[in-house]
């Protein structure tokens, strides 16, 4: 596993350089991205228009450079609009089904005054709701009042403990450079290269010792995986000095993709013929996997139907998809899941460190088992350290890592402050995104397999310690409206966001998903 934490080079964004270099990009083609500035569209202390942009830059550039290694042509200009990466960033918030305003907090979920300073609550979703009162010792009924009550009279890290302790969400809301979470120690991309030729290391990653069962030293490949038609490369971030389409694409898929799945004319999309299994829920890996779709992978969402969800979070996220339901612990799912395995080119994952190694899905396992695999793994606080292995979302980790301090509004009785979006799961998604993307061109060069690790806290030091506040170019008045759409569905008439990611042929019309969301859990697990 190798770190990603390369610094900046002077450039006109130096977030968008900085979030190139750990991804491993080509530095010369940071040139090939430009931006068309909005003012007031994510105003906040800290810089998070500067992420957002930044994320979505690199995302587009990523998808620009595997359509171009993949036809053999040249990368071309990118332009991400600010103003569609500020509505893309709520897009939670603009979303309409049948007219109808989905609910994002529940009301157990915020700020709450503790004995000796702020506790933040998430209970969003049923079995947390009655952990945290059960942790509280309260009524499965209680509501606001009762939780406040009981919140004043308690000591803000005693609160979070207790919660922990009993499977539910509460945090301490630290001060700035007070938070438990080690922020200095945390990558904002880590990857591994399995197999094949070897990709350059960018520095070795501490604290491997304390990763998880199945984080361990690279397996070897195995023959019978994914082939590599290799060909001869350029400066020009790997596209073939010939400019001769590499064979088949030059896409080398677990499962192969048919004779037609390279990219041969501008209608192709970069990802058309790659498959993703896509293990991920509510907002950060959804994001990813919606603009994995969005590029023409074929996306199919595999969900437990044991574990609720919330059907409007994936009315948000699940354009482009397809939604499946297996019980992984049933040896007929299980043996369904291993055959969609099999084909599989990308499996992305979004829970706890070690929390699916039990079905066989530890990345060295699944690496092992399936050489040329793009294993891209996404959590809450980090893959070390003492809160490692805890639950987590955007809101939690603003509140642990000192942003929700930072945000404050001052107004006299100390309540914490938010971003102006989840900007952490967004821009963790387009970062995951980026990083498969970036993979799968990889993989034209050099074979083998990819592990690839991100995390909310992660893009959360980032954001405090890595991005300087940029002067932003002076430009229009953030408008949402030419960046809304609808679009019928089984769920209904969904008003919703468009996504942000620039063409990758740089052309200026935006890109559209190939299919709304449906139901989840309603669709057969099988390939298309």
């Amino acid at each position: 596993m190798t770190r990603s934490d390369a610094s900046p080079r002077d450039t006109r964004d130096a977030a968008t350089a900085h979030a190139w270099a750990a991804l491993g990009g080509d530095p010369a083609l940071l040139e090939r991205v430009t931006y068309r500035s909005v003012s007031g569209g994510l105003p906040a202390r800290l810089p998070v228009a500067e992420l957002a942009r930044a994320t979505v830059g690199v995302c587009s550039l990523a998808a620009a450079e595997l359509g171009a290694r993949r036809s053999g042509g040249v990368v071309p200009a990118v332009r991400v609009d600010e103003g569609a990466v500020a509505t893309a960033f709520v897009s939670e918030r603009h979303l309409r089904i049948d007219g109808r305003k989905p609910t994002n907090f529940a009301p157990l979920s915020g700020f709450w005054r503790a004995a000796d300073g702020w506790v933040r609550t998430h209970a969003n979703y049923p079995h947390h709701r009655a952990r945290l009162l059960t942790a509280l010792g309260l009524p499965g009924d209680s509501g606001p009042d009762e939780l406040a009550a009981a919140l004043a009279a308690r000591p803000a890290r005693a609160i979070q403990e207790t919660v922990y302790a009993a499977g539910g969400l509460a945090v301490a809301v630290a001060e700035p450079g007070e938070s438990e979470i080690p922020l200095a120690a945390l990558p904002l991309i880590e990857s591994r290269h399995v197999g094949e030729g070897e990709l350059p290391a960018n520095g070795a990653l501490p604290g491997d010792a304390d990763l998880p069962a199945g984080a361990g030293p690279a397996s070897e490949r195995v023959p019978g995986g994914g082939g590599l038609p290799v060909s001869a490369g350029s400066a020009n971030g790997g596209v073939p000095a010939s400019g001769a389409p590499p064979v088949n694409g030059g896409l080398p898929v677990n499962g192969g993709l048919p004779a037609s799945g390279g990219l041969l004319t501008g209608t192709v999309l970069p990802a058309s013929g790659v498959r993703v299994l896509d293990l991920t829920r509510v907002i950060a890996g959804p994001v990813a996997t919606r603009t994995l779709a969005l590029l023409g992978a074929d996306v199919l969402r595999i969900d437990s139907p044991r574990l609720s969800e919330d059907p409007d979070a994936h009315a948000d996220t699940g354009f482009g998809k397809r939604s499946a339901a297996l019980d992984l612990a049933a040896p007929e799912a299980r043996r369904t899941f291993e055959a969609l395995l099999a084909d599989a080119d990308v499996v992305v994952t979004g829970y706890r460190p070690g929390a699916l190694d039990r079905f066989g899905l530890a990345p060295d396992a699944v690496l092992e088992r399936h050489p040329g695999l793009v294993v891209a793994q996404l959590c809450a606080w980090g893959w070390s350290g003492p809160w490692a292995w805890r639950r987590g979302f955007d809101s939690l980790v603003q509140a642990a890592t000192g942003i929700a301090a930072i945000e404050a509004q001052g107004d006299g009785d100390g309540r914490p402050g938010v971003l102006p979006a989840q900007a952490l799961d967004h821009g963790t998604g387009y970062l995951l995104a980026a990083a498969v993307l970036r993979a799968l061109t990889e993989r034209q060069e050099t074979g083998g397999g990819h592990h690839l690790r991100l995390s909310l806290a992660g893009t959360a030091s980032w954001l405090i310690h890595g991005i300087a506040p940029a002067a932003l170019a002076d430009g229009p008045a953030h408008d949402p409206a030419p960046w809304l759409t609808e679009t019928a569905s089984d769920l209904g008439t969904l008003h919703h966001a468009r996504s942000p990611i620039a063409s990758p042929d740089g052309s200026p019309d935006p890109l559209d998903w190939s299919r709304p969301p449906g139901r989840l859990g309603a669709d057969a697990p099988r390939w298309l």
